[in-house]
């Protein structure tokens, strides 16, 4: 291993490849800690806010953003809202080419449309990431962290807007450097600076559970229940990554022809195979999942001092029953529509792909089975069986939390880690064997 890591530093394009997206992340880490100027009155409300538990469920919504955007949100930053607004954009995009032919034509234009897919979902970005600040700033201000923000006060209105602004500018400038690894650096770039999010928030994470071990037993009992956790947290992601580069192969011959002797033509077959991964919507339905529980729980904040006495008592059984995290089935309805959504974002891909009948243009089959409506079935049948197995993977994982009781085996942070590590060295390897050398996993 440590042969191929200084094969890698001797080689002067990759040693600046890495060396140019190990400088871009570190400029978003700089980013991170350059805050939204607050009152000192703000920014203790901002820390009580984070270290209280005074409310379970805006706990849960403002820890699990905070992981994901490294910790910028407990500061305020300006990168607060990191680049997930256009995740959201993309997914939006995704599941929008079935519905309009126009998108679905230009992804079919080469490299050409891809481009101009790219553009239109950065320019998606910027309403959502507005959005996403005006709702972000919102729970700050129903919690007591922004006094002066009002959209239609003329005396805040200034202020106001130009902490949305801020915020939105923040994530444009965090796909724009991220971009700049896709292109000059190795790895994806959007996938990395969540990753350095994440990464950067772990040390924290492990010491809010050791302190919280320590608190409940002693030094010893924490270091044992670090251990554990540990344990749990390898074969969690050993699991993961034989999931996520687990596939099924179908095998595929493709026709061929050559030319035998004075005109003569020969048929023969080329035999390849359809990979067919056992994950292929990734941490997608988890983000749809925790979507759809947040967004009530969010709702009831709002609702709970409603001046309606059967709106405030709904918002409060939506708090002590429904979204409360310390219940069972919260968790259990987690479970399932982790599941459910697994199943559909395969769909969606799966019909986005349309190989039946790609197949049958290109004049290929699988062995037993006639092209067109019989290959299509078949595809199917071996789509559902290796959904099943994923979904209830990623089901397990995401349960994992309540589980060891303690949020350091996040499903969505262990999804996002593990797979970018793998697509980065995945291009490491690729940029190796490109160069002549042996390759880095070989």
């Amino acid at each position: 291993m440590w042969e191929r890591l200084r094969t890698i530093w001797t080689v002067p394009d990759l040693r600046n490849k890495i060396l140019f997206t190990l400088a871009i992340l570190l400029v978003t880490r700089v980013l991170a800690h350059i805050t939204v100027p607050l009152t000192q009155t703000e920014q203790k409300a901002l820390v009580d806010l984070f270290n209280t538990n005074q409310n379970q469920n805006l706990a849960q919504l403002l820890g699990l953003l905070d992981v994901f955007s490294g910790g910028s949100l407990q500061t305020f930053s300006i990168v607060a809202l990191s680049v997930y607004p256009y995740i959201t954009a993309t997914i939006v995009m995704q599941l929008l080419q079935p519905i309009i032919p126009a998108l679905q034509n230009l992804s079919m234009q080469g490299e050409a449309g891809r481009l101009r897919f790219s553009q239109i979902t950065r320019m998606i970005t910027v309403p959502l990431a507005f959005l996403q600040a005006l709702g972000q700033c919102a729970i700050f201000q129903k919690a007591g962290v922004l006094t002066n923000f009002s959209l239609i006060d003329p005396n805040y209105a200034l202020e106001t807007y130009a902490i949305l602004l801020t915020l939105t500018a923040g994530t444009m400038i965090l796909v724009w450097l991220g971009e700049l690894i896709t292109e000059n650096g190795i790895g994806n770039g959007v996938s990395l600076v969540i990753f350095a999010g994440i990464m950067s928030k772990l040390p924290q994470l492990v010491n809010q559970g050791y302190l919280s071990s320590t608190s409940n037993g002693g030094s010893g009992s924490g270091i044992v229940s670090l251990a554990i956790l540990g344990v749990i947290g390898i074969l969690t992601i050993i699991g993961i990554v034989y999931v996520y580069l687990g596939q099924r192969r179908v095998p595929v011959q493709y026709p061929t022809k050559r030319m035998v002797g004075r005109g003569l033509l020969v048929g023969s077959a080329q035999t390849t195979y359809i990979p067919m991964q056992i994950n292929s919507a990734g941490m997608i339905p988890l983000i749809f999942a925790q979507s759809m529980l947040l967004f009530p729980a969010v709702i009831s904040q709002y609702l709970a001092t409603s001046q309606t006495p059967w709106l405030r008592d709904t918002a409060q059984w939506i708090a002590t029953y429904a979204v409360n995290t310390q219940l069972w089935w919260y968790w259990a309805i987690y479970f399932l529509l982790v599941v459910a959504f697994t199943y559909f974002y395969a769909y969606v891909v799966w019909q986005q792909q349309n190989i039946p009948e790609n197949l049958q243009k290109q004049g290929a089959f699988i062995p037993g089975y006639r092209p067109g409506e019989p290959t299509s079935r078949y595809l199917a049948t071996i789509l559902n069986r290796i959904t099943l197995a994923g979904a209830l993977f990623l089901g397990i994982v995401s349960v994992m939390p309540f589980v060891a009781h303690t949020q350091l085996l996040s499903a969505a942070s262990l999804l996002i880690a593990v797979g970018v590590v793998l697509d980065t060295v995945r291009q490491l390897e690729s940029q190796m064997v490109m160069r002549n050398y042996s390759g880095f996993l070989s």
